[in-house]
């Protein structure tokens, strides 16, 4: 038993080694992993890493998202962090970007707004449930109404389209291909390989 306890520790150890000398790497590349579902453990970690990075050079940072969304403030939290730390953003879409996700992608100036072939990207409504007292309720459908209306500004904004176009689009979940996000304004061009981003 001793001796499984050992090993145990030991290959938690090298784990927690790994995992040191792997955001090592990333924060010399100046990469930024923004992966799964978006809460405020995820927009720490994120806010954390932008702001170091960001006070180490003004170089680029690159952030890769794939992820289905998530808690809405959290998501405006890391957009809103892109958007005030003083080295430029570079988003790099991957395998779906959805909801707040595509709400953080769409923080970066759109030259810096970058996918992989692959990537889906999806725009939709807040979605919240209420529960509790009527009065509760009714608060609590305003607000999501409100920021249903906010996000829809902030897309219009980021993307060209008009707000009404825009209100319309996100009434269901609205799914873009890369080419379809281009079109659209989400996103300014595909790349295929590390090298691609030297033209960023």
């Amino acid at each position: 038993m001793h001796n499984q306890i050992n090993k145990a520790d030991d290959e938690a150890g090298k784990g927690e080694r790994r995992d040191a000398q792997v955001d090592k790497l990333m924060f010399q590349s100046r990469f930024v992993m923004v992966f799964g579902q978006i809460d405020h453990r995820q927009a720490q970690r994120v806010c954390e890493r932008l702001l170091a990075m960001s006070e180490e050079s003004d170089k680029p940072i690159r952030m890769l998202v794939s992820s289905p969304g998530g808690h809405v403030e959290s998501g405006d939290v890391i957009h809103d962090m892109i958007r005030f730390v003083r080295a430029p953003v570079i988003t790099i879409g991957s395998g779906w970007v959805a909801s707040a996700g595509t709400h953080i992608f769409l923080a970066a100036e759109k030259e810096n707004r970058l996918c992989l072939p692959n990537t889906r990207f999806m725009i939709h409504q807040p979605s919240g449930g209420a529960g509790g007292p009527a009065s509760d309720i009714e608060i609590q459908a305003k607000e999501i109404l409100r920021t249903r209306e906010r996000i829809a500004r902030v897309i219009a904004e980021r993307t060209g389209q008009s707000y009404d176009k825009v209100l319309a689009d996100v009434e269901r979940d609205f799914w873009m291909n890369p080419e379809q996000a281009i079109e659209y304004g989400v996103v300014s061009k595909v790349i295929q390989r590390h090298s691609d981003l030297d033209a960023v």
